[in-house]
């Protein structure tokens, strides 16, 4: 490997094509947790998601949905509550997520950003969202709109997601359910299906190499200058 002339050099790696196609995959049914962001008794961003999770389990995945009725709004407790305790154990248990808000006032809900907020960057030497997949829905209560998923991509680039490039708004989603609160046929459920598709196919490929995909230059270098610290002051 040519280095280039700076000290950068020394952190630099080549790239490990045995750990980005290892020959070993997992083969055990991907891991999707379901986040959404409304806490009516009719939430069409809960219906959106339980809709999904049966495409997900179609497709030969494992789900699991968090309620967010009783979690505290952030810095109100501490991270021992019950309600954070359980986000933060299903982000954990996750290889992927699947990410729902209603749009109120042009964006996301608060509901839906004080469980994000809750699950940190770092929990000790685990992060939890970093290198998982994740996929992005909104419903709309009028015409179609691609706010919240936009505002949601912003944050799955935040938590280190590797945000997978289809997504799903679905306009007047109130006219899109059925009495029983299944999705009806529509171009809207199709392309929800086509989501979770795109969304498993990712987890799939990646959840084995999440780890080194984002392995990163800088923080090796700081890693290693930290190291070289340690030493020198124990010299």
């Amino acid at each position: 490997m040519n280095k280039p002339d700076h000290h950068a050099a020394d952190h630099l790696q080549a790239i490990d094509t045995e750990r980005l196609f290892p020959k070993d995959r997992s083969t055990h049914a991907p891991r999707i947790l379901l986040l959404y962001g409304s806490l009516r008794k009719t939430s069409y961003s809960r219906l959106m998601t339980e809709e999904a999770a049966r495409v997900l389990r179609a497709l030969g995945a494992e789900t699991r949905s968090f309620d967010p009725t009783g979690l505290p709004q952030p810095d109100t407790e501490d991270a021992e509550h019950p309600k954070v305790a359980e986000l933060r154990d299903l982000v954990t248990w996750s290889e992927g997520m699947v990410w729902c808000s209603p749009e109120r006032h042009g964006s996301m809900t608060g509901i839906f950003k004080s469980q994000i907020d809750w699950i940190p960057l770092a929990m000790g030497s685990v992060r939890p969202t970093q290198g998982k997949t994740l996929a992005l829905m909104q419903v709309c209560g009028g015409s179609q709109s691609f706010n919240t998923v936009n505002q949601m991509r912003l944050l799955g680039r935040w938590m280190r997601c590797l945000t997978i490039p289809n997504q799903s708004s679905v306009p007047k989603a109130f006219q899109q359910f059925d009495a029983e609160g299944r999705m009806m046929p529509s171009s809207f459920y199709d392309r929800m299906v086509d989501v979770m598709e795109e969304l498993v196919k990712f987890t799939m490929l990646t959840r084995d190499i999440g780890p080194y995909l984002v392995d990163r230059y800088s923080e090796r270098k700081e890693t290693g200058e930290a190291l070289m610290a340690r030493v020198n002051s124990t010299a």
